[in-house]
């Protein structure tokens, strides 16, 4: 304690006052000394007292100062030893330096000075490291928390990193009710039939009866066995309220129903299997905010074609499960003559049409964008596609070739910059083959107008183009050039398709169709048909699609260099410092999968922007798609992408096969 230093006792104000009063009194003295002899006595006395009173207050200040810091620090000392609360100060090698007598209640050991905070609990030396390690991170943070379970207790536990100091709050109460009301959050889940309509067009009223039966028979089993209500709001429809721990058991089954369902067979001439789609919404939000979110949900879900689950939560973040089978193509036009009737209206109310793809146009993204030019033009509205010639490769490039001999076509292809200056707040903008706003061909157009159409063929990813007016996708269909083929016959018939734009179209459905050997419906062929009746050349498209020599021998060095995984999964990958273009690297992987036993190929890297690519094709029985979104990628079931940033070849193939084993694991669980 420090030492309580006394007051003068008279100060300088006093000081004043005693020379003004002594003054008086020989002034008093010189005139009258009788006078001023008793005022002289009185001043005296006066003094003594005044005297007395201050030394003995003085005295009882320091006496009660000296009685109260002697009861706080024995305060101090009571509380730092005895109240509920851990103390552990420890040093650089995780050695217990001081405890108080709170903490020794959790070991047995007499005396644990010296010893490692391990024997408070195993896990505490691991989780200071990881808190210091996010620490060193962010340098300005000198405090870090967490939460600890010592025996049949929970602590939240506060670590000092600088002065080596942890702090043990029990919190075994507080944590029970946090977990209880998190678990006991409210979850909607959508559930949707996806293809019912058509499996059960042809089917007699008894043998759908059946169908519905079964159906409903196996979800409410499914959800009797986890314990949720289900309740069936249509023949196609059902829709189901659980709880997030109830949730949890879900996903870790890998929603086996999914399964379970697709198995259902109700008569032997049913082809193709029954499969259903959930929208779950989970999130400490209202409920009518939770239907809204189960709702985008589902709409994701069966964007991406359907036979899948997406959970999502407030924040956005979105989880899938399922999307094992092809999409079922559909067998009628209805939707296709709706959507094109609509899209005449949107263009009619337009004041032009700017028509973008996606950056790296292929053959079905710049097929796509000349027929929607056609349709523009069909409804006498100026169109203008979006093309940059410093973002094109070969095989585009030959068909440029021959677009810039057609005067009449190419003065409608315009720089990125012209676009911007053509556009207006009533122009229609007009996506194809992408859905994903990062990747059309000059994003910044996207703000410049709220009527956008979003017209694709992939699965829908998370990333979609903000509030489109119309969307029209159809993970079923082969390409995009298929759909927008479909839009073309239920135009305007003012202005028919040349040959030049009908070739085009087919060549980008003859690309992504591998020469109508994958993902081709009989709508494939319609569409393919209606363009080879409009003038397509299969002999130019043979020339768009031809290689040259050094292309061939770049494909075989990639070849090269490929080895199977997993038995029946190919994969290459370049030497560092080969640098392959983006159609060069799908190329390989699409020879990759001719080859015998191999069910999957994946092929990587490094391209012209620095950013290593993984290319990945399937025959349907592996989900590629899903195996690279694992990589922030994304694609169809059969053929998928993904670019990474400031990675290592090497690096990204350790990525792609830990993606591949979770793939295969995450099969064997369901």
């Amino acid at each position: 304690m420090k030492e309580i230093k006394e007051k003068p006792i008279i100060t300088n104000h006093l000081w004043l006052i005693y020379i003004v009063t002594f003054l008086a009194i020989v002034f008093l003295i010189y005139f009258n000394w009788i006078i001023g002899l008793i005022i002289a006595v009185l001043a005296v006395m006066t003094f003594i007292y005044m005297y007395i009173s201050e030394r003995r207050y003085q005295y009882d200040q320091l006496e009660y100062v000296s009685n109260l810091s002697y009861r706080v620090a024995g305060v101090g000392d009571d509380t730092l030893l005895q109240m509920p609360i851990g103390i552990i100060l420890y040093n650089d090698n995780y050695e217990i330096e001081w405890i108080n007598p709170y903490m020794k209640h959790f070991t047995e050991e007499e005396s644990v000075i010296g010893k490692s905070l391990n024997v408070i609990s195993e896990d505490l030396i691991n989780r200071i490291e990881k808190e210091k390690t996010e620490e060193e991170l962010e340098t300005e943070k000198v405090t870090e928390e967490f939460n600890l379970k010592i025996d049949a207790f929970e602590y939240q536990v506060v670590l000092d990193y600088r002065r080596q100091l942890l702090y043990f709050f029990e919190k075994t109460n507080e944590l029970r009710l946090e977990r209880e009301n998190y678990n006991e959050q409210t979850v909607i889940a959508f559930i949707y039939l996806d293809n019912y309509e058509e499996i059960s067009r042809n089917m007699t009223d008894n043998i759908k009866s059946q169908l519905n039966s079964k159906v409903t028979e196996a979800l409410n089993k499914w959800a009797v066995n986890y314990g949720f209500y289900i309740k069936r709001t249509s023949q196609d429809r059902f829709i189901g309220v659980l709880t997030r721990e109830v949730l949890e058991k879900l996903e870790e089954s890998n929603f086996d129903v999914l399964d379970k369902v697709r198995q259902l067979v109700i008569d032997e001439g049913q082809r193709n299997p029954v499969t259903l789609s959930m929208g779950i919404a989970t999130g400490n939000v209202p409920v009518p905010e939770l239907a809204q979110l189960a709702q985008s949900g589902l709409d994701l879900a069966l964007g991406r074609g359907g036979d899948q689950i997406t959970i999502r939560d407030e924040s956005g973040k979105v989880n899938f499960y399922g999307g094992k089978t092809n999409p079922i193509e559909k067998r009628t036009r209805v939707r296709a003559r709706v959507i094109s009737h609509a899209l005449k209206n949107l263009v009619e109310d337009s004041d032009n049409v700017i028509i973008m793809g996606h950056k790296g146009p292929d053959m079905d993204s710049l097929g796509a964008t000349i027929g929607v030019l056609n349709i523009a033009k069909s409804n006498n509205k100026e169109g203008y596609i979006v093309f940059d010639e410093n973002d094109v490769l070969t095989g585009v490039n030959r068909v440029m070739d021959e677009v810039k001999k057609d005067g009449e076509l190419w003065r409608h292809f315009v720089s990125p910059e012209n676009a911007e200056a053509v556009i207006t707040e009533k122009s229609l903008i007009i996506v194809v083959d992408t859905h994903k706003p990062s990747m059309v061909s000059h994003p910044p157009l996207l703000n410049a107008t709220d009527h956008v159409v979003v017209i694709d063929h992939h699965r829908r990813g998370e990333d979609f183009i903000d509030q489109p007016v119309l969307v029209y996708m159809e993970p079923y269909a082969s390409s995009t050039a298929e759909l927008v083929t479909e839009l073309i016959e239920y135009q305007p018939k003012k202005l028919k398709l040349n040959a030049l734009e009908a070739t085009t179209l087919l060549a980008g459905i003859i690309v992504d169709t591998k020469s109508f050997a994958l993902r081709t419906g009989a709508r494939t062929f319609d569409a393919a048909s209606y363009l080879r009746a409009k003038g397509a050349d299969l002999v130019l498209i043979q020339q768009f699609l031809k290689e040259d020599l050094d292309t061939y021998v770049k494909k075989g060095k990639l070849i090269e260099n490929s080895y199977l995984y997993a038995d029946s999964i190919a994969i290459a990958k370049a030497e560092e410092g080969d640098m392959f273009n983006q159609v060069l690297i799908a190329q390989t992987a699409d020879t990759l999968l001719t080859m015998n036993n191999v069910k999957a190929s994946f092929v990587i890297s490094e391209r012209d922007d620095k950013k290593i690519s993984v290319s990945a094709r399937s025959l349907g029985e592996i989900n590629v798609q899903i195996i690279m979104e694992a990589l922030d990628g994304g694609g169809h079931l059969t053929n998928a992408a993904t670019q990474m940033k400031d990675k290592t070849i090497d690096e990204v193939e350790v990525l792609l096969t830990e993606a591949i084993d979770q793939y295969f694991e995450g099969r064997k669980q369901s």
